[in-house]
């Protein structure tokens, strides 16, 4: 997708000038003509005058989460069941959508859809707002005369979703909270209570102990070289994406995180969470076990989990059931692989999956509160070993001057 500059005439007579996406300068025109505006030059930008947007001073675009992706599913389905047609649908939508990146979508959705376009090829257009289950599923409803169902099951989808990130972000940001705090109170009496005890032990010429003076050190080396310590972090998180940017490193990384104790097991009941939900919604909107399985493996964070469900599908074309290319990727815990066998044995997939989808979702809220748990007397223990090297710290050398004086 090329982007190209233009300046044109618009319905109004006025003369506009802006940026366009196309795949070839004719397209932009033909969309310029499309939106009733007369091209007078249409340029594909370069890299010195390609536009550059800046967040200073002004509003940032809101990221468009799951949560604003189940309201607006919930009231684009509760608007059509009224009998309201989808172009009004959508210009109602536009008119009440909160997040501004969302809003500027709908609108553009709208226009395609007044056009002649069908509203899975207009959100087709927006790939960058709307997800491509959304899109898939809208295809799906449009297909079988039955796109307020398939949108009010997104509505659930995306709400379920969202209930599961919040939790595992909220079992996150506690312990987070507490280790920050007690890093920048660590820091605070390195650098500044510790070393006023140093000029009273120098004064009276008594030798420091070693924990002492290399707190000292330290304290010293965060306070003179604080510059190089941030190039030092900033170079670890870069070097960091750079790998995790790469194919193996991402596999690595995905790997490590379903090593880890609790947090690995939390990774995998969500991961099994969402392909159930995901693939039983999928299914219920009449689309094909290998259509499914491909936008499935495309939701999944994890890339092991994704490389296992793509070997999965190749499987399934082969005549393979479900159930058994499961077992064989060694990722999915037996409860979803002998639910998956009953689905496939009863021809009741989609309950099934629904099932292993509502049972997986208390798992991980069970799992999240074990984690929360589990990490404040862990942090507070951590807190208690550094307050207790720092009164080490301070109050050895004062023992020992004692013992000098005395």
């Amino acid at each position: 997708m090329q982007t190209f500059s233009y300046k044109a005439i618009g319905a109004d007579g006025k003369e506009k000038k802006g940026s366009i996406e196309a795949e070839s300068r004719q397209e932009a025109v033909k969309k310029l003509k499309d939106d009733s505006m007369l091209p007078v030059s249409v340029e594909e930008q370069s890299l010195l005058d390609k536009d550059i947007s800046f967040s200073f001073g002004g509003k940032r675009k809101k990221k468009v989460t799951p949560r604003d992706m189940s309201v607006f599913c919930r009231q684009f389905s509760s608007i059509l069941k009224a009998g309201v047609s989808v172009v009004k649908a959508l210009e109602m939508l536009g008119a009440q959508t909160e997040n501004k990146n969302l809003k500027a979508a709908v609108i553009d959705v709208q226009s395609s859809v007044e056009k002649g376009s069908t509203l899975s090829d207009a959100m087709r257009l927006k790939k960058d707002v709307f997800p491509d289950l959304l899109i898939s599923m809208v295809s799906a409803g449009e297909a079988s005369g039955s796109l307020e169902l398939a949108i009010e099951r997104m509505a659930v989808q995306f709400e379920k979703d969202a209930k599961i990130k919040s939790m595992v972000k909220k079992a996150m940001t506690y312990p987070m909270v507490l280790l920050v705090v007690a890093v920048g109170v660590m820091i605070l009496m390195i650098t500044y209570v510790i070393p006023q005890f140093e000029d009273m032990f120098n004064s009276i010429d008594s030798e420091l102990p070693v924990y002492t003076k290399a707190v000292l050190w330290l304290g010293d080396f965060i306070t003179s070289k604080w510059w190089l310590i941030i190039i030092i972090i900033v170079g670890i998180v870069f070097a960091y994406k750079a790998y995790k940017g790469t194919d193996g490193g991402r596999h690595t990384i995905d790997k490590l995180k379903l090593k880890i104790p609790v947090f690995g097991m939390l990774a995998t009941k969500t991961a099994c969470a969402r392909f159930s939900r995901t693939l039983s919604t999928l299914l219920k909107s009449g689309m094909s076990m290998m259509d499914a399985l491909d936008i499935v493996a495309d939701t999944m964070d994890n890339v092991l989990f994704k490389d296992a469900l793509i070997k999965a599908r190749s499987g399934v074309a082969l005549g393979f059931e479900l159930s058994q290319q499961l077992e064989a990727t060694g990722l999915f815990p037996p409860m979803v692989v002998h639910m998956t066998s009953i689905g496939e044995e009863t021809g009741n997939m989609e309950e099934m999956l629904t099932n292993v989808a509502n049972y997986y979702d208390e798992e991980v809220e069970m799992a999240t509160q074990q984690v929360t748990a589990l990490m404040e007397p862990i942090i507070i223990v951590v807190m208690a070993v550094m307050v207790a090297v720092l009164v080490l710290c301070i109050y050895g050398p004062m023992a020992q001057l004692y013992d000098d004086l005395g």
